[in-house]
């Protein structure tokens, strides 16, 4: 079956150097959601990166690319878009 729904959190950065220093702290046992509240610059991140549910079509191509490839509970590699760079984590699918 095909997810027809993502929840997701992210965090966004301005560089890719960031990026992969945020996912080695999350791979190292950091909180995510502690991690998108000190670090990420949209304001999604008071709520620890969570975006809600969405569908395809709802958010720019590779974020979604990501996201729907994604397994519930994986943390992304650095995915980058016209706003920056994204550490994304699956929290459900529906």
């Amino acid at each position: 079956m095909t997810a027809s729904q993502v929840r997701a959190s992210h965090i966004l950065v301005d560089s890719e150097k960031d990026a992969i220093r945020i996912r080695n702290r999350i791979r190292a046992g950091a909180r995510f959601e502690d991690l998108a509240r000190k670090h990420s610059r949209c304001p999604s991140g008071k709520k620890g990166g969570d975006l809600g549910y969405f569908g395809r079509g709802q958010m720019v191509k590779p974020f979604e690319d990501a996201a729907f490839s994604m397994k519930k509970g994986d943390v992304s590699e650095p995915v980058k878009t016209q706003f920056g760079y994204h550490i994304i984590k699956v929290t459900d699918i529906r």
